[in-house]
């Protein structure tokens, strides 16, 4: 009798033990569970799915820089962090528009959740290599002239992004300068004829000077190691200079900066980024926000399953005449209150 005392006392005690085991294992799944569930509906969380997306940009500069980094901050915004639940396969093309292809068949050739062209060869490239993978682009002059898209409400297909220009901004910027300088007569471009975008802009800035019988002369480009030769070849034949989103003549601006100063040459740009380096005005944005309205098409894509030929491509709309004072004095301008009048975010578009 005490024997099996004993033992029913053994066999109580090892059943006890193991149904506190379970208890803590039951206790510890709980926390964890809990634990999970809170971090997937904690504000500001990062998203738990690991996303790769591929970067394919023409060549560094302010403007392409901060379409990037734009991106990126859209993405951060929503959760999905570079170094957390995101991986950047970054890029560039070095300035060299035969690099495009190479790195397009690359990015093809890897398994990216989305894919971001900066720049209009770049988006070209990727829309010919990459057929199953979300393809965006940003910093794209004239989406429909490059083929990318052949409609702007409703793309197809795995491509749309955003346009980072208003043909109204290159007329506005005309008008001012023809409005504001009236002794005016040709306005000097220096331009890469083999960018679509310089091209489609260029035409554009012409067929508005022409409305003020001003002319406007061109200095070809095929590289940026030739701004500089082209600039100085326009000095005494105009009147003041001109330049649009052309990468490869951005990419070496500060040698027409520095000759527009030297030789009190009002010089205007196509981009916010130019003119806070020193040229005198444009009619723009901040490449920033335009690279984060391209993040959001991303998110949206990303995390809330839009298709991409779905999703309109975005235009500029919110446009403003920039000036830059110090530019201004090294150009030898007198600003006046008329042209400061022109200018609606005088706080933040009117920069001392």
């Amino acid at each position: 009798m005490k024997k099996r005392n004993l033992l029913l006392s053994v066999v109580m005690s090892a059943l006890l033990v193991t149904m506190a085991a379970g208890c803590g294992n039951s206790g510890t799944k709980s926390s964890e569970a809990g634990s999970g569930s809170g971090t997937g509906t904690d504000a500001g969380s990062t998203d738990k799915k690991t996303y790769t997306v591929a970067i394919s940009q023409i060549v560094e500069h302010p403007s392409l820089d901060a379409t990037r980094e734009g991106f990126i901050a859209a993405l951060k915004d929503a959760g999905i962090t570079e170094g957390d639940n995101l991986k950047i396969d970054f890029n560039n093309a070095q300035g060299d528009p035969a690099n495009n292809l190479s790195i397009a068949q690359k990015i093809a050739s890897g398994k990216n959740d989305l894919v971001l062209g900066i720049s209009t060869g770049s988006a070209q490239a990727l829309v010919q290599q990459v057929k199953d993978t979300p393809v965006l682009f940003a910093a794209v002059t004239d989406p429909l002239d490059a083929k990318i898209v052949s409609n702007l409400d409703q793309p197809g297909g795995n491509v749309t992004g955003g346009s980072d220009t208003n043909p109204v901004a290159v007329q506005r910027l005309m008008d001012f300068i023809a409005e504001s300088f009236p002794n005016v007569k040709n306005v000097g471009i220096v331009i890469n004829e083999g960018e679509p975008n310089a091209i489609v802009m260029a035409k554009n800035a012409e067929e508005t000077l022409k409305k003020h019988n001003i002319k406007l002369v061109r200095a070809a480009v095929t590289n940026t190691s030739e701004v500089k030769q082209a600039a100085e070849s326009l000095v005494g034949r105009v009147d003041a200079l001109f330049i649009t989103l052309d990468n490869t003549v951005v990419d070496g601006v500060d040698s027409i900066i520095q000759l527009a100063n030297e030789k009190h040459i009002p010089f205007f740009s196509s981009d916010r980024d130019t003119v806070e380096k020193g040229a005198f005005a444009t009619v723009g944005f901040k490449y920033y926000d335009h690279g984060y309205q391209v993040g959001q098409m991303a998110v949206d894509i990303l995390k809330n399953g839009k298709k991409p030929g779905d999703m309109k491509v975005s235009v500029q709309e919110k446009l403003d005449l920039i000036l830059n004072l110090k530019a201004a004095e090294a150009q030898g301008i007198t600003v006046t209150d008329a042209m400061k009048d022109k200018v609606t975010d005088k706080e933040n578009d009117i920069i001392q």
